[in-house]
């Protein structure tokens, strides 16, 4: 039987993509690897041969051997917060996916399908395509471009097939609602769960594509599998762009009520907003959910859930310059 590795398999990405696979290629073996830092244990599917690990520090390249397809999903996607965290940002993103890279040319891994991020645009011009020269503004931006650039050096030198995905604000049921860093349309489900406002950095004017992760199941199987989608970098998502205090608007009508509270901007990019030509040529991408539908299905999840703790970090490897909402008080 092969064998299929998924990292982060605790995490939205990861748990959703082991249940398609295992839904529909039933074939293949699935070995998941999670520290469970960011990810919940019972998301993943019982099926899976679940291993908790630090992919920045514990061995993994055993588990690689006879695996023909990795899918390295495993990061903290923390991005205003990695100015402040970076020796934790390049640890889990930039020196977590280096042992998985190599580990996949140990064990001639038959592609290795890695999501970066449209972090790597910076301000860029809109829309980004996959052939403008990544500009990040941020340390996360940062790890994840190193990140690209690593794996496409593999596959120069050690022959390593690849395909990178840059995927823009998925979400989704299996979303960590619960960490305020990353998320915003999980953060305010939280928040609204908890009796808070939906908080807006800025004036919410700034603009994103959100993405559900329904419509990206079946693409990102194809970037594991399908030829054409051989050492290609691919924007994945949807392309119809909302504001940030429309996307807030939405969801309010689907709870049915809700508040708004504006807080300090942060440093951002305004309108990251994607190409999608490659994704829908390459992958068959279709982008078929509204973001009403999309939330409305999430937002029902989220009502079952149980109440756990919002993750917060104690205290940040860097003080200066933080912002005051997520000071320690």
């Amino acid at each position: 039987m092969s064998k299929i590795i998924i990292t982060g398999v605790a995490g939205l990405l990861g748990s959703r993509m082991a249940e398609w696979i295992l839904a529909n290629h039933p074939e293949y073996t699935i070995i998941g690897i999670d520290d469970l830092s960011g990810g919940y244990k019972d998301y993943v599917p019982a099926k899976v041969q679940f291993h908790q690990l630090d992919l920045s520090k514990d061995s993994i390249a055993p588990l690689f051997e006879g695996v023909s397809i990795v899918y390295h999903f495993a990061a903290y996607a923390a991005e205003g917060l990695s100015p402040f965290i970076r020796k934790y940002n390049y640890n889990s993103n930039l020196i977590a996916t280096a042992n998985v890279v190599n580990a996949c040319i140990e064990h001639g891994i038959g592609r290795l399908v890695f999501t970066s991020s449209m972090a790597v645009y910076g301000h860029g011009q809109p829309p980004f395509k996959e052939s403008d020269q990544p500009n990040p503004i941020d340390p996360y931006g940062v790890a994840k471009y190193a990140c690209e650039m690593d794996i496409k050096i593999a596959a120069e030198q050690h022959g390593l097939e690849y395909c990178i995905i840059r995927p823009h604000n998925v979400y989704g049921h299996n979303q960590n609602i619960w960490d305020r860093y990353r998320n915003v349309l999980g953060i305010w489900m939280y928040q609204h769960i908890n009796g808070l406002p939906f908080t807006i950095f800025g004036d919410g004017s700034q603009q994103r594509a959100f993405s559900c992760i329904d419509d990206c199941l079946l693409p990102l199987w194809k970037a594991g599998n399908d030829a054409r989608a051989k050492n290609q970098i691919i924007n994945m998502g949807s392309w119809k762009y909302w504001s940030i205090k429309d996307a807030a608007e939405t969801l309010k009508r689907v709870i049915g009520n809700g508040e708004i509270k504006y807080e300090q901007a942060r440093h951002e990019v305004k309108d990251a907003l994607p190409s999608h030509e490659l994704s829908v040529t390459l992958l068959d991408y279709e982008d078929n959910t509204s973001l009403e539908q999309g939330l409305t299905d999430m937002w029902h999840w989220a009502k079952q859930q149980p109440l756990r703790p919002q993750k917060s970090w104690d205290s940040y490897e860097l003080e200066k310059g933080i912002y005051g909402f997520w000071k320690n008080k």
